[in-house]
């Protein structure tokens, strides 16, 4: 299956990180990358990625803003939180802003393939850490 993707975090060596992850499933290409909001609704609208990864806490532009943003002006596109917040607030709120899916980056090397193809595949995918995240 054939995915573009676009990684959107204020920390080079993050997006680095996950595009060492990507590179092992055939098909899938990161398009590029971002260092902030503004940039990463730029690029979604321009370059149309199937799969957005997308941190929260960014300089500028937050990336629920971010994500309000790209969904109004490429709803084709799925948004994939990739961030800190292990939290499941910070989940409803990344839900509601639009985005498809929500990963903790300290499971990222769990869930980041299942989360990509949940959300490429226009289904949700909710992964926190906490025992307790499914009953919030």
């Amino acid at each position: 299956m054939s995915i573009r993707i676009l990684i959107v975090d204020d920390h080079p060596v993050v997006r680095q990180g996950l595009k060492a992850l990507l590179r092992e499933h055939a098909g899938w290409e990161v398009i590029a990358e971002a260092g902030d909001g503004f940039e990463a609704v730029d690029k979604a609208d321009r370059l149309r990625p199937d799969v957005v990864l997308l941190d929260v806490s960014m300089p500028g532009m937050t990336g629920l803003d971010a994500c309000r943003l790209i969904r109004e002006s490429t709803p084709e596109c799925e948004i994939l939180i990739v961030t800190q917040h292990d939290s499941p607030q910070m989940m409803r709120e990344a839900l509601g802003s639009g985005a498809r899916g929500y990963v903790v980056k300290s499971n990222v090397s769990r869930d980041l393939v299942a989360a990509i193809e949940a959300v490429s595949q226009h289904r949700n995918f909710a992964g926190l850490h906490r025992e307790d995240a499914a009953a919030g």
